[in-house]
Parts: C-alpha cells; structure tokens; sequence
C-alpha cells in the first residue's frame, strides 16, 4: 500500500516542487519587474554553478568584459551591487572553496608576487584614502561620482577592482582543472563579438558621420554604452593581441577563420573609437607581431597589408591622428595632450611631495588641493589624471609605483616564458605570446590615461593572467628563470 501511496504522491510532489517557484518568481517578476527576472537567473546559474565551479567561470568570461556596459543591469531590487555579475562572482567563488575544503585540496588560491605586489599596496592605499573622504571637493559629488559615504567609497575604488582579480584567479583555477584550458577561449571569444558588435551597431543605427565621431567634441558620444570611447579602445587592442598571435599559431583552418573574421571584426570597432591611445596601441601590437616572430615573409606580408591599410583607411582616422598638430591656433603639446598637460599634469605635480613614499590613497585627486581650489577653472573636473603612473605616484607613493610595475613586469615574464614552451599546444602559446603584446601596448598606452589597477577595460589582460597562473598549476615544477 505504502509503494502504491509513494507512486500516486512523488508525481504530485515534484509537479510542486517545480510550479511553486515558478508562482513564487511570477509574484516577484511582476512586483519588481526585469531586475527579479536577473536575479532568479543569476540564482539558477549558481545552483549550476555548485555542481562544477568552472560553469560559473565560463558565464563569467562572457560577461565580465559587458559588465560595464548600459545594457548590463548594474543594481537589482535598488540595491546598488547587487547584480548577475557579482552574483555569479560569489556564487562561482563559493563553489570553488566548497569542493576544494571538501576534497582538502584548497592549496593556495592567490599566488604570492600578485599578493604582495598587487593586492596590499591597493588595499593599504584604499585605506589611506578612505580617511579623507571628507575632503573631497564638493563640486565632483555633483555627476561625476557615483558614491556619497565612505562605503561607497571603499566599494567603488577598492571592491569592484579587487574583484577583477578573483574573476581571474577563478579563471586560472578553472584552467588548472581543465585537461584543454584553451577551451575557456571559446567564451572570451563570443564576449569579443558582443563587445565589437555593440560599437559598430550603436554607431551605425545613430546616424553619425565618421568626421562628427573624429571629432574632440564627439569624444563622450560612446559613453552612452556605459564606457568612454578610450576605454573601449583599450580593451580591443588587448583583445586584437590576443586574435592575432593566437591566428598566427594555430594550424586549424575553422579555427583560424574564426579568429580572422574576429579581428577584422575588432578593427573596425577600435577605428569607431577614434581613440589615439588605441591607435598607438594597435601600432605597438603589429610592430611586435613583426618583431618578435622574426620571420621575413611574415615581415614582407605585413609590410603589404599595412600600406593597404593606410590607402583604405577614411580620412576621418588621419584628421583625428592629426589632432593639435600644425601651427596657429589648436595646435601644440597641450592641445595634442586635450589639454593633459596645462590643466592636470602641471597642477597635480605639486601634490606628489606631500606624501612620496607611501602616497596620499586611492583616488587621491579627488581631495588635492588643486581639485578643491580650482576645480573646472585651473584643472579639469575629472577623476582620475589621465596618466596611469601619475596617478599610482600621487595615490600609492614610489613604493606602491614600483611594486605594482614589478607586478606588470612579472606578468610580462610569465605570458614570455608560455609562450615559448613547447608542452603547450600552438593555440595557447600564441594566446600567451599575445597576452605579452597587449600588456606592452597597454602599458604604453597608460602614458595619457587609465589606470594601473584593474579596470573593466583590462578584462580580456585579467582573463589572460589567470590562465597563467592555471597553467603554471598544472606544472608545478617550472624551469628556474620563468617567474
């Protein structure tokens, strides 16, 4: 009687058990509209997520370079945070110390160069910086930044980076448990599409003249997407580095029509960008393909499709390239810099004696005495110096400047030594090799903006040093000399 009673029930039951929900998250759905639809997705990506961490990862590979963007939901149920992204963040880190404190494997999760040299200089600038929150010039709280209280502070300026770095450490643990790492490429792939895509569909369906885009009145006009254009351009440098040397490594044709058809993809969306700094970078990356492959067909081809380049490319780039070039009025270094120089560079200098060794905190702009003196009059309104090594020299001092570019320098070693090993498949080393172009071409880049701690922009660099450290987990025994 008891089998006939189980038999008429569980069917009941699970009937149940699956409608429930389903009423549960309709009721919410329709109090809270689209932002409880993200969240019940989010949460069913974690219920998969604790079944294998690396689910979680490859979700979080093709959402971390979008994350940044307006169509992406940044806040859910109003509360600022709270969004798919960290949610999966969370809930795929959560995995990972699950099954491995279960099975005693933990290990250690950060790698000790990335601890020392990265990690706690922005940690002990963050809280250096927190305690002038007060000073901050009030004039910036009015659009210009998104937090009102130390919290948001801490939040927007020390978490959200530091969370860039647990996607990639995740990334490199996924990728030491994987038997064909250059899998996660896959996602990284799809997300560079999505990425690419968005520039030029937003341009195409604005209407806007490729000479209105060129110009320096126009250089807001992506940020309707949620990035600047000089951030966007960024992030395709690095993600065409890794294209291209990943294209000339690999013997699949499907493969490396992929990866072609990518690149011709990036191009045209970095061009959209009209940004110099990505010009530059795009210049870098090519003239190292070039140099570090050492080979005089490679050399001669690439020399032919360069002067194709530029007898196709629309006058529009050269006018742009050309910006504060000349003679007469609009012209000179501190118009080529968009006014760097004379009203940032030269105000900010003065800051740096204050605190030499150890800096003022992170964002430490905010609260200088040029920004509080003569915000929008002497010195531009912004936040951040548009100098990547200004910027860490005022909030971490000499000493975090030389730690985070030993940090760099160690990055560059390890992507160098990868791609030369010959136990690792041509697919990975030329990822590895152009992992090596991009962070060059960026860090060149970083010279007139950006920052040196992780930003949404350095997304696919991030995806690139956790497959390193995954890499070098899965041979732990390393020849001396390779980082």
């Amino acid at each position: 009687m008891s089998l006939v009673l189980e038999r008429r029930v569980s069917p009941g039951l699970v009937f149940a058990g699956i409608a429930l929900p389903g009423v549960f998250w309709g009721f919410v759905v329709a109090l809270a509209g689209l932002n409880a639809l993200y969240l019940c997705a989010a949460l069913v990506g974690c219920a998969f997520i604790l079944l294998d961490f690396r689910i979680g990862v490859v979700l979080l590979i093709l959402l971390m370079p979008i994350s940044s963007s307006r169509f992406f939901p940044h806040a859910m149920l109003g509360i600022t945070g709270l969004n798919p992204l960290n949610l999966l963040l969370v809930g795929t880190l959560g995995s990972y110390l699950f099954h491995r404190l279960s099975d005693r494997s933990l290990g250690r999760f950060m790698p000790r160069p990335l601890l020392w040299l990265y990690v706690v200089p922005i940690l002990i600038a963050g809280a250096l910086g927190s305690r002038h929150f007060g000073d901050i010039a009030p004039i910036l709280f009015h659009g210009l930044l998104e937090f009102d209280n130390v919290t948001g502070y801490v939040r927007d300026l020390v978490v959200k980076p530091l969370l860039i770095v647990i996607f990639a450490l995740l990334v490199g643990a996924a990728a030491s448990r994987s038997e064909k790492p250059e899998k996660l490429l896959i996602p990284a792939l799809i997300s560079v599409w999505v990425m690419g895509s968005m520039v030029i569909l937003f341009v195409y369906l604005s209407g806007v003249t490729l000479g209105e885009l060129a110009s320096s009145t126009s250089r807001e006009f992506l940020s309707a997407l949620g990035m600047h254009a000089n951030e966007l351009g960024r992030m395709y440098e690095v993600s065409y580095a890794l294209l291209l040397f990943t294209w000339a490594e690999s013997k699949e044709p499907r493969l490396r029509f992929a990866l072609l058809a990518s690149m011709g993809l990036v191009m045209i969306a970095l061009m959209l960008t009209f940004s110099r700094g990505a010009f530059l970078g795009f210049i870098v990356v090519n003239v190292l393909f070039l140099l570090w492959r050492r080979n005089l067909k490679t050399l001669i081809f690439g020399c032919l499709v360069a002067a194709v380049a530029l007898l196709v490319l629309p006058s529009a780039v050269y006018d742009r390239v050309a910006t504060g070039f000349g003679r007469g009025f609009g012209s000179g270094s501190n118009m080529i810099s968009a006014g760097r120089i004379e009203f940032l560079w030269l105000p900010l200098l003065p800051e740096v004696p204050r605190s030499p060794i150890y800096g003022n905190g992170l964002g430490s702009i905010l609260w200088s005495d040029a920004m509080r003196k003569g915000a929008g009059v002497t010195i531009l309104a912004v936040g951040h110096p548009h100098n990547a090594y200004l910027q860490a020299l005022l909030d971490m001092g000499v000493a975090g400047l030389i730690f985070v570019c030993a940090y760099f320098a160690h990055v560059g070693k390890g992507f160098r030594a990868l791609s030369a090993d010959p136990a690792l498949s041509p697919i990975l080393r030329g990822f590895y090799l152009g992992a090596a172009a991009g962070l060059v071409s960026l860090l060149i880049a970083y010279l007139a903006d950006s920052s040196l701690l992780p930003r949404p922009e350095q997304a696919f660099l991030w995806l690139a040093i956790g497959m390193m450290y995954g890499q070098r987990a899965k041979a732990p025994a390393h020849k001396p000399g390779t980082g």
